[in-house]
């Protein structure tokens, strides 16, 4: 199992420098822009929309381009994800307005906090070109790995 952890490991520290990387060397922000990305998707979870113009409770639809709009996302503020975190209120809202700033994240004059189009288009291209394919390959690799290091199937035993 070594082996497996190893590579798993591997996997994890590469994306973890993409990220660190592509955020200026912040990591706080790939996390605080996945929370509240997942957060404002977390609506959509339990969809049955299966195609555009195809919602289930009257929101609207999934565009064609295949992002929502902002009007379909849950919203949520800069307390909700310091309490999904664990990281303290100011050091996120500092971190929010630093979201902000970049185009990633837009904040209503209420607090309501969403993805922005761009953030989804930027990270969606990212996650497809290059971690998707690279997650697929650590994962046969690792099917690979623990199929050598299975134990042998114990033989059946008699009935008695």
């Amino acid at each position: 199992m070594r082996a497996v952890v190893v590579v798993l490991v591997r996997h994890e520290i590469r994306n973890l420098r993409r990220w660190f990387d592509e955020f200026d060397r912040d990591i706080l922000l790939p996390i605080l822009l996945g929370e509240i990305g997942l957060h404002n998707i977390g609506a959509l979870e339990n969809s049955t929309a299966k195609s555009v113009g195809d919602t289930p409770d009257g929101q609207e639809p999934v565009s064609a381009d295949g992002l929502m709009s902002q009007a379909r996302f849950r919203p949520c503020n800069a307390y909700s994800i310091a309490a999904v975190t664990g990281l303290p209120r100011e050091t996120v809202r500092r971190k929010i307005v630093r979201l902000v700033e970049l185009g990633w994240v837009t904040r209503r004059d209420n607090g309501h906090l969403f993805i922005t189009a761009a953030a989804l288009e930027h990270f969606g291209a990212v996650l497809s070109s290059r971690e998707l394919i690279e997650m697929i390959d650590t994962a046969d690799r690792l099917r690979a790995l623990m199929a050598e290091h299975e134990p042998a199937e114990a033989p059946p035993r008699d009935a008695e």
